[in-house]
Parts: C-alpha cells; sequence; structure tokens
C-alpha cells in the first residue's frame, strides 16, 4: 500500500539483555532536533568547553542528578547537555531489574519485558519528570543506546562526551533552527 509507512529498524540489540549489568551510552534528543537545551559560547583553556544550559536545559541537569540518586542500581558517569541531545554515560549495576532505589521501592513501575530495561526506565522516568515541569514534551520519543563493550570502549565515549562540545558545528546532530 502506498499509505504504510515504513517499518522502523529495530534500536535494541537483538537478545540482550538491558538489565544485565554494564555501561550504555545514551542519547536523548530534542523534537525537532530544536536547539533549547544550551549554547555552546567557547572554551577555556584549563576547563574545556563552555555549554550555558537555557531554563530548558537547567530542568534536565536537575533531574539527571536526581535521578543518579533516584536508582540505586544506576549510576550517572557522565553527560552533557548539547543545544539539542543529551549524551549520557549509564552504569547499570548488579540487580538492574529490582525497581529498588535508595529510599525504598522505586516510584516507577518494573514491568518484565526486555524493552523496560533499566536503562528504557530510567530515559522515561527522566523525560517524565522533565516534561512535567516544561508544561510541554520537547523530546523525540525514541533514544538510541550503545552497549559499552569494555575499558576502552568506556574511554572512547568518556572522551566524546567530553569534546562534543568542541566540535558541535561539526555534529551530525548540529541545527541552529
Amino acid at each position: 500500500m502506498e499509505n504504510e509507512l515504513p517499518k522502523r529498524k529495530p534500536t535494541r540489540l537483538k537478545d540482550f539483555d538491558y538489565n544485565s549489568s554494564g555501561a550504555y551510552f545514551i542519547t536523548i534528543c530534542t523534537e525537532n532536533r530544536r536547539p533549547i537545551l544550551s549554547n555552546i559560547v567557547g572554551t577555556d583553556v584549563l576547563d574545556g568547553p563552555i555549554v550555558a544550559l537555557t531554563q530548558y536545559g537547567k530542568i534536565a541537569d536537575q533531574y539527571i542528578n536526581q535521578l543518579n540518586d533516584f536508582y540505586e542500581h544506576i549510576s550517572v558517569d557522565r553527560y552533557v547537555i548539547m543545544p539539542n541531545h543529551i549524551h549520557i554515560l549509564l552504569s547499570v549495576l548488579e540487580n538492574g531489574a529490582s525497581g529498588t532505589s535508595q529510599n525504598g521501592p522505586s516510584r516507577t513501575s518494573v514491568p518484565t519485558a526486555k524493552q523496560h530495561s533499566a536503562v528504557s526506565r530510567f530515559v522515561s522516568t527522566f523525560k517524565r519528570f522533565c516534561n512535567k515541569e516544561y508544561g510541554e514534551n520537547i523530546w523525540q520519543s525514541h533514544f538510541n543506546d550503545h552497549i559499552i563493550r569494555n575499558r576502552q570502549d568506556y574511554d572512547e565515549h568518556v572522551k566524546y562526551i567530553y569534546e562534543n562540545p568542541m566540535r558541535w558545528h561539526y555534529d551530525a546532530l548540529y541545527s541552529e533552527e
């Protein structure tokens, strides 16, 4: 049929347990890649890139840090808030499917389906909390993830997060609109 939408390629690694302990590099984009989260305003010789957060970015930053404490089995190792996307390097510790936090049971449900993994729950909760404060949805419905394979892969993603603001104008997600 002419009106059928193309079938989306699955972004999840087939037969991988996303509740297993390990590190994950995730990218969450704003809807239509609107550059509303931050501005890259320069670089500092000692501190590197200077990212000025907008009001949207400040709220996102607040919830990234709160969720780091919200789930006892998830750790936000590194992140950067770019103008139209966020990169987060997450570590899921053992028992990622437990649904517990430091303050007792988590306030999010613990579905059993693999697509509702610890990583998916983190992203979903993050988006929901931000959107509630924004008063609107600013996020694309999906997010991208990469399973960190080894220490070298982890180090490369840490470097990528650090250097991403310096390469903003060359980034595949770059947009001035």
